[in-house]
């Protein structure tokens, strides 16, 4: 064609110019002559000039966009004209598109204009609107390829609504601060796929307000949730309620409802674990998870899937990749041999075709059920796919024919280049490679070739059909040995020159698979829940996440806790037994597998870390006895719960009933002193006892006691009998002095014990002479035996009753018992030391002295740390002699004692500070932050005298005050204190504080350094700047982002402490935005806010904000970028829209039916997907989506009964979707389709339709023949016409017409002129419809089209 056209030229050319100057005559050159000489002359120049511009090869080429169409703003109302100029060969159709979609200028040309005048090209927007904002495209196609360019235009709108929220929780509108409780909350839940859950709770608000009611949001892992087929909320004005119809694993989450009020909001979360369904073979894995596609290209992709948690009873063998067509049933395996890399690249794929990929896991016992697919990817080149992306154009639907057509030579392609090894396993080896640079004018495809190292032979891998796309995967390699790869490229011209080699590559896994995590540490939670902890794995490679998996204790049955991995090395395990003795493990995951477990855990009982009473019944009360009894009242006495539940025991209930003969009556609860009860009657108690997680059980009732006035002379019984420092050999006990002490006090105790196996004969005294203490040690045991105790109290008249029996108790030593030692340090300090190694949650230290808990620290110094007790004598002399034990709490009696006697005059002869005395502090130096980043080194002593002094030392160097240190000591108080004005680097290291009073000396310090004075000093200048910050102008919140309902971008501050001379300046990436700005109509300021609105948002945008607020006081800045936050920004936005959609609406056209929803905004980067019976929906030339202004739409010409059911609209809003659904049938579909309806047995395929063979555009040089053929179907055979410019068209010279074989009607337009350009349709009509095939005509002239270039 292009010879042609040259030919012609020659042709025309010569004729009118060259032509003209030989026959003009021959008499002698005259005046005209010579002017026409010099035009021929400048003539051929010309024409020389354009052959060589004509040359075939030089002159095809892609659009070039010479002229860009430029971004404009507008206000409302107002029209914008976009143009450009576009050069290519053949000569570009040109197609305009809004936020990606086609502008259907003929549909409204109320709306838009497009012209096309040679190259220049115009799209004309009449009457803008706020919803014309959007990005718009210039695209150009022929058919070396595409371009396009982008105009951002804006609409403003003259006026601005700003709401501002309620301040301090203050509401003016209702006039009263709101205040929200969540009652009746949901727990953590436990689902499995398929099933339905329902998370509710109660809501209260206080004060009521007649008509309002507050927002309740629902959110799962901080995304909020919207109403779909899936979710349904219900808020019934006082319980909020949510419901998941159908569980799939990616529900699992963190859910939260948050209530919003005028006032704040309160929220309420729990967790919710979703459980793979059951398998359908015992042993197999369950499915795996998150199946993606990577790097799709025209017969190529890259699956890659998350190994399950659950490999079955064998590990799993391999995976095997499933791919089935979009909207076909059948599924083809694609690997024959299952791979253990979870990642595969599936080849043989259509170009142009659409497909889904699902994986299975395989292991021993069979295969799992499959996973959830994929999403649709569609077989193509990455080009294209952008292209596609970009929105839809018009496609190419025939060949233009021009008479006297000439072959196109083909050209052997280049070599590629940059062949590299993208992947390499043990089961394939993916290749990559960039295309040449010289093609031809088709498009190209590959052989591989591979060479064994150490050989000069090169193999053509793919010997039976080359492949199109730029990637390509080898399998069934020698695992070990080394190859290298080259790439050659074809086209019907031949095969071109094979690229450089890749080198040499080993043939194995790059990818190791991760070492084992560190071992995992269980620390209690609540009754049915444990957090677990574990280090990470080392060096661990493209990590997905871990496994958590937990065993009972005996059984070595292992279940995960989790289904999806998880990165974080912390996770709470739910769902697990009270009372059972757990061990934990975890493993790591990445494409190339799994990691070895982890060491096992350290067994943990699942039980609260701060448990009830009521958990066990051995932690209730006992002992309940009688101690005094009078006429109307009883006085009873218990022992205290063995175990305190980790928390400690506030108090106790008193429960008692009547007793009379086998009859009992009611329990009522009392107070400790059983009043205002009936003489001579007899009563039953018992006794429960509460911490702050709850109340036990109660305990085993008394015996009936009568309420009788004693008489007695002698003491009543001694209580609440307990035993501490049990050994193989001896024993503590310890006890409470009656209540009742007769006639007169006690002056002595009796302690009696016998050998649990023999009876009360068995009984007998531990000492003769009364024991004065409340406690003794018993020796002289034997071990092994158990032994029960009681104790007897004396007074003047004789000796009472004994106490309830203690016991039995068996005198053993506890495996890894320590005892109290004693040491003295080379500073002559003494103390005591304690080790316990069953610390318990809650377990504490507790020193006694004579076994009375030690209350006055002014003796001893105790520290306690790790497991570890030291009880420091602060001054020792003869008052610290006696008895001296350490309880551990919480555990099951584990103490030790020491006794200082008379002999321990020795060690404070050791003491150094015996004649040196030690000055006492209340407490160890501290420091604390003070306003303006000040510091201040203080402690309080406890005793001193006016005489003492202190010295100030910084390491090992004396201070003194001036600037930069002030010193205080207030003798009156005992504090000495010093202050700092800021910490500089010089001032790591220890501050100390040392005191001489008298012979008396004390010294406390402080250390600073490390990460700990780093730390303290980034504080100290925080606060400091803070400070200087807040004299001045600032603000109170810094600059941020918010999205409104109508989509806008709202960028806002606080400010504070302004005044009406301080000066607010807006700058936009360094420039200030001056006040005759258009931008600075965006700002606003009010109550302290300052706004920048940027409306709808676009790349012109994007940037940094800043804000800054000066006056003689100081000055402070706020910026924002919009460059980073780009994407959370977006996602807002995309939140909004998404919930701004209509429920989808339906109506019926001429050739069909149209579903739609309405969004407030729309962007061109918003995602939208059409589903039909839950399948994807993919275009075709009778179904088609779209947008169209602020209209989501799906268009189905010729409906039919296949096209009934559930249609769902998804529109991506930043995190998962939100949902439109629409059931089509019924009502609906009869009221739509009337007409598709009317012949329920005639096909689709019997209506008149036109089914190829025309074009969309048609560029043609004037003087040529034009000739075009369309393929026509119907039955009955349809009427045939064409038009032109919407009028019919009748067969003469000039318009031949042809319809031939009832199959093809063709057009000829003989030595065509610019007043054949215009629109041209073929139309054909049966009695089942009619339809046209629509085409333009664009006739130009290269003279006029190349002069009109000259002067551009």
């Amino acid at each position: 064609p292009y010879r042609q056209a040259l030919r012609a030229f020659d042709i025309y050319h010569f004729s009118r110019h060259v032509g003209v100057g030989l026959f003009k005559g021959s008499a002698g050159p005259s005046g005209e002559e010579n002017q026409d000489k010099d035009g021929q002359s400048a003539f051929m120049e010309e024409w020389m000039e354009f052959r060589k511009k004509m040359n075939p090869d030089k002159l095809t080429h892609r659009p070039e966009f010479i002229v860009k169409p430029r971004g404009q703003t507008v206000w409302e109302g107002r029209t914008v004209r976009l143009h450009c100029t576009v050069a290519g060969w053949p000569k570009p159709r040109i197609a305009w598109y809004k936020n990606n979609v086609l502008i259907d200028a003929k549909a409204h040309p109320e709306k838009y204009t497009v012209e096309s005048n040679y190259n220049m090209h115009s799209l004309e927007i009449k009457n803008c609107d706020f919803l014309d904002t959007a990005q718009y495209y210039a695209s150009a196609l022929n058919v070396k390829g595409e371009a396009s360019s982008a105009a951002t235009v804006v609409v403003k709108s003259r006026y601005i609504d700003v709401s501002f929220l309620c301040a301090d929780g203050f509401c003016p509108e209702h006039g009263v601060t709101f205040q929200t409780s969540i009652i009746d909350q949901f727990e953590v839940a436990f689902g499995r796929e398929g099933e339905t859950l329902s998370l509710g709770c109660t809501i209260i608000i206080f004060p009521t307000v007649k008509k309002y009611q507050p927002e309740v949001v629902w959110y799962r892992n901080s995304v909020p949730l919207k109403p779909s087929k899936w979710v349904h909320t219900h808020w019934s004005g006082e319980r909020a309620v949510l419901t998941l119809t159908h569980l799939n694993k990616e529900d699992e989450g963190m859910y939260t409802v948050r209530v919003n009020t005028k006032s704040g909001f309160d929220t309420y979360s729990a967790y919710v674990f979703v459980r793979d369904a059951d398998v359908e073979v015992e042993g197999v894995p369950v499915a795996p998870l998150d199946v993606r596609c990577h790097d799709v290209n025209k017969d190529y992709v890259v699956v890659t899937w998350k190994q399950p948690a659950v490999e079955g009873s064998s590990p799993i063998l391999g995976y095997y990749i499933d791919r089935c067509e979009v909207g076909a049933h059948h599924w083809t395996q694609c690997n024959d041999n299952p791979v253990k890399y979870a990642r595969f690249p599936v080849t043989g794929l259509v170009e142009g075709r659409s497909y889904v990929f699902r994986v299975r896991a395989l292991n021993k016992e069979g295969v799992s059920r499959p996973s959830r697919v994929s999403e649709a990817v569609v077989a193509m080149d990455p080009s294209d796919r952008a292209r596609l992306r970009a929105g839809p154009s018009a496609p190419w639907t025939g060949v233009i024919r021009f008479t006297e057509e000439d072959p196109t030579v083909g050209v052997v392609p280049g070599e590629p280049t940059d062949v590299i090894v993208t992947e390499a396993t043990k089961s394939y080896v993916v290749l990559a490679w960039k295309p040449p640079v010289q093609r031809g004018h088709e498009g190209v495809m590959y052989y591989i070739e591979k060479c064994v190292s150490g050989s000069d032979t090169w193999q053509r891998v793919n010997t039976g059909m080359p492949v199109k796309s730029p990637r390509f995967a080898l399998f069934d390699l020698a695992e070990g040995k080394s190859y290298s790869f080259r790439v050659r490229c074809c086209n019907s011209a031949g095969v071109g020159e094979p690229s450089e080699s890749t080198g040499e590559i080993t043939v194995g896994d790059k990818l190791d698979q991760p070492s084992a995590p560190g071992t995992p540490v269980p620390t209690r939670n609540t009754d049915t829940s444990v957090v677990v902890f574990w280090g990470a794995s080392k060096d661990a490679k493209q990590l997905v996440g871990y496994y958590i998996e937990c065993s009972v204790v005996g059984t070595d049955v292992w279940t995960p806790c989790n289904n999806k991995p998880v990165k974080q090395t912390r996770f709470v395990c739910h769902g697990l037994n009270t009372g059972l003795n757990y061990v934990f493990r975890v493993k790591a995951v990445n494409a190339a597998g799994y990691s070895q477990c982890s060491s096992t855990s350290d067994a943990v009982v699942v039980q609260a870390a701060i448990c009830e009473c009521i958990q066990y019944s051995v932690h209730a009360p006992t002992g309940v006895t009688q101690l005094e009894a009078v006429n109307d009242y009883m006085v009873m006495s218990w022992t205290p719960p063995l175990n305190n539940g980790g928390a400690e025991i506030r108090g106790y209930f008193i429960d008692y009933r009547t007793v009379k003969g086998d009859h009992f009556g009611k329990w009522h609860e009392m107070n400790e002193r059983a009043e205002n009860l009936k003489e001579n009657l007899f009563y039953q108690f018992r006794v429960r006892a509460m911490n702050m997680a709850g109340v036990s059980k109660p305990s085993v009732p008394s015996k009936a006691l009568e309420c009788k006035e004693w008489t007695i002379t002698v003491p009543g019984a001694p209580v609440g009998l307990y035993v501490l420092e049990v050994r193989d050999t001896s024993a503590v006990v310890l006890w409470e002095p009656p209540v009742f002490d007769g006639r007169s006090s006690v002056n002595g105790y009796y302690l009696d014990i016998k050998d649990a196996s023999v009876g009360e004969e068995g009984w007998k005294a531990v000492h003769e002479k009364t024991n004065k203490s409340k406690f003794m040690k018993v020796e002289n045991l034997n071990a092994g035996t158990f032994y029960v105790f009681r104790v007897r109290a004396q007074n003047i008249v004789g000796v009472g009753k004994p106490s309830a029996v203690l016991g039995p108790i068996l005198a053993q030593t506890r495996p890894g018992t320590k005892e109290i030692y004693v040491d003295v340090d080379d500073e002559g300090v003494i103390s005591m030391f304690f080790e316990c190694s069953e610390m318990k949650a809650g377990s504490e230290f507790v020193w006694y002295k004579n076994y009375q808990e030690i209350v006055d620290t002014s003796r001893l110094t105790i520290i306690n740390k790790e497991g570890k007790s030291r009880a420091i004598f602060n001054s020792p002399s003869l008052e610290d002699l006696g008895t001296f034990s350490c309880v551990v709490t919480n555990t099951d009696g584990i103490s030790s004692s020491y006794t200082l006697t008379e002999e321990g005059e020795s060690l404070h002869k050791l003491n150094k500070c015996g004649a040196f005395p030690v000055i006492p502090f209340k407490g160890e130096m501290a420091m604390e932050l003070l306003e303006k980043g000040r510091v201040r080194f203080w402690t309080q002593l406890e005793k001193f005298t006016p005489a003492c002094q202190v010295e100030y030392v910084f390491n090992d160097a004396i201070i003194e005050e001036g600037k930069k240190y002030t010193m205080k000591f207030d003798k009156s108080t005992g504090i000495i204190e010093m202050f700092m004005d800021s910490l500089e680097v010089t001032d790591e290291g220890t501050f100390t504080f040392n005191l001489v009073d008298g012979k008396a000396k004390g010294t406390t310090s402080l250390v600073l350094i490390g990460e700990e004075f780093r730390e303290l000093q980034r504080k100290s200048e925080f606060e400091r700047a803070e400070w200087v910050r807040k004299q001045g102008p600032h603000f109170v919140e810094y600059l941020d982002f918010t999205v409104t309902e109508e989509c806008d971008v709202l960028l806002k501050c606080k400010i504070g402490n302004v005044k009406a001379e301080t000066e607010i300046i807006w700058s936009k990436d360094s420039i200030e935005i001056a006040e005759d700005d258009e931008d600075s109509k965006k700002i606003e300021r009010k109550d302290g806010e300052l706004t920048f609105n940027i409306g709808k948002i676009s790349k012109q945008d994007t940037g940094i904000y800043e804000v800054f607020l000066r006056d003689e006081r100081g000055k402070d800045k706020s910026s924002f970028s919009l460059t980073d936050t780009g994407k959370a920004v977006m996602n807002e936005l995309f939140r909004v829209i998404a919930n701004s959609s209509t429920q989808i609406q339906v109506v019926s056209t001429e050739s069909g039916i149209i579903l739609y929803s309405m969004v407030t905004y729309y962007d061109e980067n918003l995602r939208v997907g059409w589903l039909h019976k839950d399948a994807k929906l993919a275009a075709s030339e009778r179904v088609k989506s779209g947008v169209t202004g602020e209209q989501l739409w799906l268009k189905i010409n010729e409906p039919t009964e296949k096209d009934k059911g559930k249609y769902t609209m998804d529109i991506f809003d930043g995190k998962d979707g939100v949902k439109r659904v629409l059931e089509l049938g019924g009502k609906i579909w009869e009221e739509i389709t009337p007409t598709a309806l009317a012949h329920p047995c005639v096909s689709y395929l019997d209506r008149a339709r036109v089914v190829g063979g025309l074009p969309d555009v048609v560029a043609i040089q004037e003087g040529k023949s034009l000739n075009l053929t369309g393929n026509v179907w119907g039955e009955p055979l349809p009427e045939v016409c064409w038009v032109k410019n919407e009028k019919e068209l009748t067969s003469d010279d000039h318009y031949k017409l042809k319809f031939e074989h009832g199959k093809f009607a063709s057009i000829t337009i003989a030595t065509v002129t610019t007043a054949d350009s215009g629109k041209y349709a073929l139309v054909v009509k049966n009695k089942y419809g009619t339809e046209a095939g629509e085409f333009t005509v664009s006739v130009y002239n290269p003279e006029e089209e190349e002069g009109k270039e000259k002067k551009d």
